[in-house]
C-alpha cells in the first residue's frame, strides 16, 4: 500500500480545557530578505533544491493560479515557522530563475521514527488500517519500522483530510484549510497562509483577543467548519486555538494528521466532544454567550450530521 491510498471514512445513514503545547517561534531567516537565484544550469545553492514536484503526490486539480508548478523551479529555505512534537515546520520559496514568478510554501516535516514523541498515536490510529497484515504487526508493536509507518501514515491522512476539505471548501465556502500542494514520504508542502510579502504567518487564534461581531462571527465559522467536517466522517481529533488561524477575518484549520473517523473509530464520538470542549471552553471564556455556544447541543448536532444518531 502507497501511503496517501487511505480509505475514505465509513458512514452510516443519516439519520479545565487542554489545549496544544506546540508554541510557534518567529520566523528564522537564514539568508537576505530576497535570495538571490543562480543560472538555471547551475546546481542550487546549499539551501536551495530542485522543485520536487514531479516526485510527489499532487493536490486537487485544478491547481490554483499562484502555485508554481514548472520542473524548473527550485526551493530556497528562508526559515522555521514552528516546531513541535512530531513535525516542524519550514518557510520555502519556490520559484523560477530569471522570472517574477514565485510563491511561498508552509513545509510540514514529520520526524523520523527516531525522535519522533506522538505518545497519543494509539487511539488516533483505531480505525485506519493498512491491507499487509505485516505492516500491522509492526504498527502495533512499535518496532523501528512500525514507527516509521505510522509517521508515514500520519503525513499521508493530514494529504488525504486536507485534500478532500479543500475541494468541500471550494465548493461551498463553508470550511477554510491550506491548500495541500504535495505529498512526499513524510514532507507535506502546504499553501503559506499569511503575508506572503513579509512572510509572517497569520496568526493563532489564540494569539487574538476578539471581541462582540469579530467573535460571533469566527464562532459561526468554526460551526460551519465543525459541520462540514461531521458529514464528511471526521473529526479534528486535537482541535484547539492553537490549530486555528485568522487571515484577514477568515477562520482556517490547520494540522490534522490525527484526524478521526468518527465511525470507524470506536472513540470517534468522544474525539469530536473533545473538540467542542476545548473550543467552546476558550469562545466561552472570551465573552461568547452561553446561549449561543452550549457544548453539548453542537456534540449532538455533530453527530447527527456524521450519522452517529
Amino acid at each position: 500500500m502507497r501511503e496517501h491510498d487511505l480509505p475514505a471514512p465509513q458512514r452510516r445513514g443519516r439519520g479545565k480545557g487542554r489545549f496544544d503545547d506546540d508554541e510557534p517561534q518567529f520566523l528564522k531567516r537564514g539568508r537576505a530578505a530576497e535570495p538571490a537565484l543562480a543560472e538555471p544550469d547551475d546546481e542550487p545553492d546549499s539551501e536551495d533544491r530542485w522543485s520536487s514536484w514531479d516526485e510527489a503526490v499532487h493536490g486537487p486539480e485544478p491547481h490554483p493560479d499562484w502555485l508554481v508548478t514548472e520542473l524548473a523551479a527550485r526551493d530556497t529555505e528562508l526559515g522555521v515557522l514552528k516546531t513541535g512534537k512530531e513535525a516542524d515546520v519550514h518557510l520555502v520559496r519556490r520559484g523560477v530563475p530569471d522570472t517574477g514568478r514565485s510563491c511561498l510554501l508552509a513545509v510540514k516535516r514529520y520526524r523520523d521514527a527516531q525522535h519522533r514523541l506522538f505518545h497519543r498515536d494509539a487511539g488516533y490510529l483505531e480505525g485506519r488500517r493498512v491491507r499487509r497484515s505485516r505492516e500491522n504487526r509492526a504498527m502495533a508493536g512499535r518496532t523501528a519500522f512500525g514507527r516509521q509507518m505510522i509517521a508515514g501514515q500520519w503525513a499521508a491522512a493530514e494529504f488525504a483530510a486536507l485534500s478532500r476539505l479543500w475541494e468541500i471548501g471550494a465548493a461551498s465556502g463553508r470550511i477554510a484549510v491550506p491548500y495541500p500542494v504535495q505529498l512526499l514520504g513524510t514532507e507535506l508542502m502546504l499553501e503559506f497562509v499569511g503575508d506572503p510579502d513579509e512572510g509572517t504567518a497569520a496568526p493563532r487564534l489564540a494569539q487574538l483577543r476578539p471581541e462582540g461581531a469579530e467573535l460571533r462571527s469566527l464562532w459561526e465559522q468554526l460551526v460551519d467548519a465543525l459541520v462540514v467536517l461531521a458529514r464528511a466522517g471526521y473529526a479534528h481529533g486535537d482541535l484547539s486555538p492553537y490549530n486555528l488561524l485568522v487571515h484577514r477575518g477568515r477562520l482556517v484549520m490547520i494540522d490534522l494528521p490525527q484526524v478521526v473517523d468518527v465511525v470507524a473509530n470506536p472513540q470517534g464520538p468522544e474525539f469530536l466532544a473533545r473538540d467542542v470542549r476545548v473550543v467552546g471552553a476558550w469562545f466561552a471564556a472570551r465573552g461568547l454567550p452561553p446561549e449561543g455556544a452550549d457544548p453539548a447541543e453542537l456534540t449532538e448536532l455533530l453527530l447527527r450530521e456524521a450519522g452517529i444518531r
